[in-house]
């Protein structure tokens, strides 16, 4: 379903809407910001006092980094709502910016645990309402029907990556030679220069970008606002009686997502602004959220489980003259999305009529991760720390990514196409949430990784991504039918 009915804007940016060019920069440094403090706040967390980090315990601190992974993707449903009820996509994304900066900025100047929570807590929600609102303003770019539309999706998933590439290595190399909080403060600057380009360009964007779908007005305004206050001091109450902190708080978010997606895809499919085909539509979604779903969550161990697995496991001196800083692992996987999503997006626009349905796309894409944690657990019968080549690490992330492309910007582009005309923003949310929920759960199976049980705990991972896929595979030509004539 297209998110506009006028013709598309001229052509500007590689044969797309010039619009494209703005969302793709605002994308790129956001990413630089989140991919680069990310790729070193596992580290800070878990190194000792001595090493400049926290200290705290290995599983606990990487229970929050899938926790917090979660999260971000969790607030896609509160930043949708506010552009789909409140601001509308252009301003909410705007807000959210700003705020995203006031995150990088606490991390970067403020010491210990309290700099931690504030700087999660903003990056989190300010995170939240850029991701859905950005996605919901590509789609907006193109017409009905518009047969760029996987393309332009994909062009603005490689700026994504582009600074998913540079951020870790900037700010792995400065937290290597100096300390942590320069890093995070590289992280702030960069999204100070997101949010400069994004201001100066605003013109660029669709006036349909402005608009508030579904306006929330009088005594439901009030309601809103009554909820969202009870929910607030309700977590405020958990987190200082303790019901709720880090040691369990990956399993809490995993439950909250949960439930909120229950929810969401239950408001979808009773509301009476849904008609019939939108809802065969929000049903065909379902089995294609589980397969997103068992994705992430082994996807997103690249910053758990595969973090401290690069740290420890791996031989970072291998190159002899100089030692390899174990957070630039994580710009492995979007330097090959950089190469390969140019190639998958002239691929799938070239096939046109003939290439895999989507849901054939998500099989193939879970069955990818399958084949890479495979590989990794015919790695762990190495013994040792700080023995097994680089290379092999390189090898199993270039797989993720073989896998992330047939899945993710897909997976964007369909939720902008199966969503109701009066829910488009919480539509993507829906998209983020298998992200969320596999994000958290990422975290929470950390506790059960061990170096003498690798190949247990990464082959029983991988073929079950293998049987998911091929369940998704069985059940494609039932869930094209739902789907309404939507590829």
């Amino acid at each position: 379903m297209s998110t506009s009915t006028e013709e598309s804007p001229p052509k500007g940016f590689f044969g797309h809407p010039r619009g494209l060019a703005n969302l793709f920069g605002t994308e790129m440094w956001e990413r630089f910001s989140f991919y680069g403090m990310q790729a070193i706040l596992l580290y800070y967390l878990y190194f000792s006092v001595a090493d400049g980090g926290l200290g705290i315990d290995e599983a606990v601190a990487a229970g929050i980094v899938g926790a917090y992974g979660g999260s971000v993707y969790l607030f896609t449903i509160a930043g949708s709502w506010v552009a789909d009820r409140l601001f509308g996509p252009e301003r909410t994304l705007l807000y959210s910016a700003v705020l995203i900066l006031a995150g990088h900025v606490a991390l970067a100047v403020l010491p210990g645990v309290g700099g931690v929570a504030v700087g999660l807590i903003c990056v989190a929600l300010g995170s939240g309402g850029l991701k859905a609102t950005a996605t919901v303003l590509v789609g907006h770019l193109y017409a009905e029907g518009d047969e760029r539309r996987d393309a332009g999706f994909s062009i603005f998933y490689m700026g994504v990556n582009l600074g998913a590439l540079a951020g870790p290595l900037l700010t792995g190399l400065l937290q290597d030679k100096v300390g942590f909080h320069w890093g995070f403060g590289l992280a702030a600057v960069g999204m100070a220069f997101g949010l400069a380009q994004y201001v100066l360009q605003r013109g660029n964007l669709p006036a349909a970008g402005r608009e508030v779908p579904n306006p929330v007005v009088g005594a439901e305004r009030v309601r809103a606002f009554a909820v969202i206050g009870v929910g607030v001091a309700a977590v405020a109450v958990l987190v200082l009686t303790g019901l709720i902190g880090a040691d369990n708080l990956a399993a809490v978010v995993t439950w909250v997502i949960s439930i909120a997606a229950v929810l969401l895809f239950t408001m979808l499919l009773t509301s009476k602004r849904v008609d019939g085909v939108e809802r065969r539509r929000v049903v065909a979604f379902i089995p294609m959220f589980l397969v997103s779903f068992g994705f992430w969550s082994l996807f997103q161990q690249q910053f758990t489980v595969l973090a401290i697995y690069a740290e420890q496991r791996l031989d970072l001196d291998a190159l002899g003259f100089f030692s390899i800083p174990p957070s630039w692992f994580n710009s492995v996987e979007p330097l090959f999305v950089v190469l390969l999503a140019p190639v998958f997006a002239a691929m799938w626009v070239r096939l046109g009529e003939r290439q895999p349905s989507t849901p054939v796309k998500f099989a193939m894409g879970v069955g990818a991760m399958g084949v890479a944690f495979l590989i990794m657990a015919l790695m762990g019968f190495t013994k040792g720390d700080g023995v097994i080549n680089p290379l092999l690490l390189v090898l199993v992330l270039v797989v993720f990514v073989l896998g992330e492309l047939c899945l993710s910007p897909v997976g964007l582009s369909l939720s902008t196409k199966l969503a109701p005309k009066a829910f488009g923003a919480q539509m993507v949310a829906l998209f983020y949430l298998s992200v969320a929920l596999g994000s958290s759960v990422a975290g929470a199976l950390a506790g059960y990784y061990a170096k003498d049980a690798e190949p247990a705990y990464f082959g029983t991972l991988g073929a079950g991504a293998l049987v998911l896929g091929a369940i998704m595979f069985a059940l494609s030509p039932l869930v094209k039918r739902l789907m309404g004539g939507v590829r």
